[in-house]
């Protein structure tokens, strides 16, 4: 199943509004919000790179406050506990 990292930064105060809005996107699997270059990291999970597509293009970029967005699809991963 394809996952994309996506790194967000919101608008000046937007941080927390942002965080929750993404709590409730299908497909977003994780949300950390962070310190540094982006106020905000997701990680999502779709049944196809056409589906991340557009949870990235019609959800997430759609969420008021959202400024801008930096994907990376992931090409390998493992859970490690």
């Amino acid at each position: 199943m394809p996952v994309a990292i996506v790194l967000i930064n919101t608008e000046i105060g937007g941080e927390a509004e942002v965080f929750n809005a993404l709590k409730s996107v299908e497909g977003v699997k994780e949300v950390y919000e962070t310190y540094g270059m982006y106020d905000i990291v997701a990680v999502i999970e779709a049944q196809s790179h056409d589906a991340i597509r557009d949870i990235i293009m019609n959800r997430i970029r759609k969420i008021p406050r959202v400024k801008s967005t930096t994907t990376m699809i992931v090409i390998e991963h493992s859970r490690v506990s």
